[in-house]
């Protein structure tokens, strides 16, 4: 590295010499070494995403506690949404510098810092730090409930904390063949719905459920289910034997029913496996046009029946984009959102945004009273964009190989 450059290893070998909970505090006091910054903080949204919580370095003018900021149309939501660098004078001969902190597309937060002056470089290395710092709040948050605790500005319900233990810690994830988002509302008093998520090397793993019940009774249940279905895929099962699994677990526990849709997505090619079981059809946005994906239907999970589950095949091409929900985003008051027309207004919006833009449409719709919970997930296909080089090989057999050709070929 040249000369003042952010000295990396360094500043992740003190992040782990301090508690988990000073994460900032490491990251303030390299930016003040380097570059006399004052005023270092970092952001983050509260768990309905209306506000921000500011987390400050010590020895600035930030009170201990300060009051959540709103987040909507504010530079920092600005910031959010494009994921850019802005800078700003501050008022007092300074200059004001808001920086994304993301990893994987996950938007964790923004770092704020206050310099006297800054060329690019320095802007480059506050940039720097402000990716070191994604992957330093990553690592920390599994010690501390400092984050945990920073995001509830309002009463979350016992349901609702159980929710958000079963579901990813990222809700936004970056490949090179895909990018996903995923959010539910309302995210304090949630029960019942989940979306699951995981990537290995050849298959992409999804999933978006909807346990039936109301409060801890649904959170229960689709701990039960969750687990079960991650148990399956972890024990390398396909979609039908996860979705099998999962219904024999709550069969055997007599516990009540769930809808569900497992999809497992072949990295090299986009054809994807498929089980619906009760739950609503995606909505596919191709080539301008925004269309139902008429999936054959098995029964929920836990409805005890001779049908076995079975697979479908539904392949996906680049630039497609694929919509999963529950039904909260479609029942009662939440159907006065024509939501084929905004999945056309938003084709060009990051899944991020799309998720925001879908999820706050229903909660307007309903006047932030949902009756059920609503959540969507969102797949960009952008199709494999490292193929093998020549003679490379591949773990993968031949004839599946082959047929995976074949589908390409169709699709």
């Amino acid at each position: 590295m040249e000369c003042g450059d952010l000295e990396l290893g360094e500043l992740l070998a003190a992040a782990e010499a301090a508690p988990p909970g000073e994460s900032v505090d490491v990251v303030a006091r390299d930016l003040q070494k380097r570059f006399g910054a004052e005023r270092v903080s970092f952001l983050f949204a509260d768990l309905i995403g209306q506000r921000l919580v500011r987390l400050a370095a010590p020895g600035g003018d930030t009170p201990d506690h300060p009051e959540p900021i709103a987040l909507r149309g504010s530079v920092y939501d600005g910031v959010l949404r494009g994921q850019r660098q802005h800078v700003e004078p501050d008022g007092q001969d300074g200059l004001r510098v808001v920086t994304p902190v993301t990893n994987r597309g996950d938007c964790i937060g923004l770092l704020e810092v206050t310099l006297q002056s800054a060329d690019d470089t320095a802007l480059r290395q506050v940039r720097d730090a402000a990716h070191a710092l994604a992957y330093i709040i990553v690592t920390d948050r599994r010690f501390t409930d400092l984050y945990h605790l920073g995001r509830r500005t309002t009463e979350t319900s016992l349901a609702a904390e159980i929710q958000h233990q079963l579901l990813p810690s990222a809700p936004c994830c970056e490949a090179d063949q895909f990018t996903l988002a995923a959010g539910l509302v309302p995210a304090d008093d949630i029960g019942g719905d989940t979306y699951d998520y995981t990537l290995d090397r050849d298959t992409l793993h999804l999933s978006i459920t909807d346990a039936m019940g109301h409060d801890t009774d649904s959170a229960l249940l689709a701990t039960l289910l969750i687990g079960a279905l991650r148990r399956a895929r972890r024990g390398g099962c396909d979609a039908v034997k996860q979705a099998e699994q999962a219904h024999q677990t709550l069969l055997r526990h007599n516990c009540g029913l769930a809808t569900g849709q497992l999809l497992c997505v072949d990295l090299d090619t986009g054809v994807c496996e498929l089980v619906n079981a009760g739950h609503p059809w995606p909505l596919r946005l191709r080539d301008g046009t925004v269309e139902e994906v008429r999936l054959a239907v098995n029964l929920p999970f836990g409805v005890a029946a001779p049908i076995p589950y079975r697979a479908q095949e539904l392949r996906l091409r680049p630039k497609d984009r694929l919509i999963l929900l529950t039904d909260g985003m479609q029942d009662r008051g939440a159907a006065a959102v024509d939501l084929v027309a905004l999945v056309h207004e938003t084709r060009a919006l990051h899944p991020r945004e799309v998720v925001r833009r879908l999820t706050g449409a229903v909660l307007d719709a309903c006047r932030g009273n949902l009756t059920d919970d609503a959540t969507v997930l969102v797949l960009d296909w952008h199709g494999n964009r490292r193929r093998p080089s020549p003679g490379a090989t591949t773990s993968r057999p031949a004839a599946r190989m082959a047929a995976d050709d074949r589908a390409t070929r169709q699709t």
